[in-house]
């Protein structure tokens, strides 16, 4: 479908009030395939796409489409195709995108589910509001969410320290010239880590400095895993291929590029409570929360909204893949409720 000058791909099916799935990285609308049906089934059309970037959706090379505004827009495009308003459920960077378009267009969302805290993105600010909380000029901390300085000079800190994709992927060329080559082992790789069987944050036994994500991501089981097949893997992969190097990952890379852009566009609401019915739902060993220190409490008082925070035993970041049994069971049980 077009919207905002683009090109996105969708999985639809079922008919009723729409869900919007929105994926994050390295994922696609094929991450959402245990939710399509038992959404359909529940009386509900859903609606999983690429985001920009990702499978059959455009693939621009300009990194400005990919700031949170043009997501916003991009996502506002789809809602528009199918109707006036959407529940909206987010993963990863999918997440982020969830949390915006229900503070910045909320008359357009009927309820929310979201895997990863409010303003603890990239661009965040960790639900601090928009006012720094330290003195200007005080050096950069390496945290991923904060009001006191821009997301690269924070990712900068902590590769200081030891080595981090999110400051890897700042600069155009050598992400993709290592990762593109050697895409099936990189996600693999990359899905295995972030599980909740996996170890992530074995990179900090790596210095930045000469190393690549395939250096700190350590090798990956082959498969199949109990939440991951073979042929569901090679569909992930075939959906990443494109015959441009430059354009293999260029949703998840641009993703990254747009944090300090994305930091200053959220300047703007970064006061704004998220008032819409919302349900959290994530994985108790996602080793992505060790970036949100302090979540729930905070979450919890500027989320207005919030229903429920539910927790899944035995899942990692994919929470939605890894346990869909019990993230559907959430789901529904929520969304009967609004």
């Amino acid at each position: 479908m077009e919207t905002d000058g683009v090109t996105l791909h969708a999985l639809v099916q079922g008919e009723g009030p729409l869900v919007l799935l929105v994926h994050g990285f390295p994922g696609c609308a094929y991450s959402w395939r245990h939710q399509l049906s038992p959404l359909a089934d529940a009386g509900y059309r859903a609606v999983a796409i690429d985001c920009l970037g990702y499978g059959r959706s455009d693939r621009p090379l300009e990194q400005e489409f990919y700031d949170s505004e043009h997501a916003r827009r991009q996502l506002l495009g789809v809602i528009d195709h199918f109707g006036d308003q959407a529940i909206v459920i987010g993963q990863d960077f999918g997440a982020q995108h969830a949390w915006n378009l229900a503070v910045r267009s909320e008359e357009r969302v009927r309820a929310l589910i979201t895997t990863i805290p409010y303003d603890y993105d990239l661009a965040g600010r960790a639900m601090l509001g928009s006012r720094r909380t330290e003195p200007e000029g005080t050096p950069a901390r390496p945290e991923g969410a904060s009001p006191n300085s821009r997301p690269t000079e924070r990712f900068a800190a902590m590769a200081a320290e030891h080595f981090v994709h999110f400051h890897y992927f700042q600069p155009v060329g050598p992400a993709e010239a290592e990762l593109a080559p050697r895409l099936a082992e990189f996600l693999r790789r990359d899905y295995f880590a972030l599980s909740a069987a996996g170890d992530l944050w074995s990179w900090t036994g790596h210095q930045s400095e000469g190393t690549g994500y395939l250096n700190a991501l350590p090798p990956a089981p082959p498969l199949p895993w109990p939440w991951l097949s073979q042929a569901e893997f090679d569909r992930f992969v075939a959906d990443f291929a494109h015959p441009d190097p430059a354009r293999v990952l260029i949703g998840g890379l641009a993703s990254y590029r747009a944090a300090d852009e994305n930091w200053r566009l959220g300047a703007r609401w970064a006061d704004h409570d998220v008032s819409v019915p919302t349900l959290f739902v994530y994985g108790e060993a996602d080793p992505s929360f060790a970036f949100f220190p302090e979540w729930r409490e905070r979450m919890e008082r500027r989320v207005p909204g919030l229903a429920g925070i539910v927790e899944i035993a035995s899942a990692g970041h994919f929470v939605q893949q890894e346990r869909p049994e019990a993230f559907n069971q959430a789901m529904l049980d929520f969304l009967a409720a609004v």
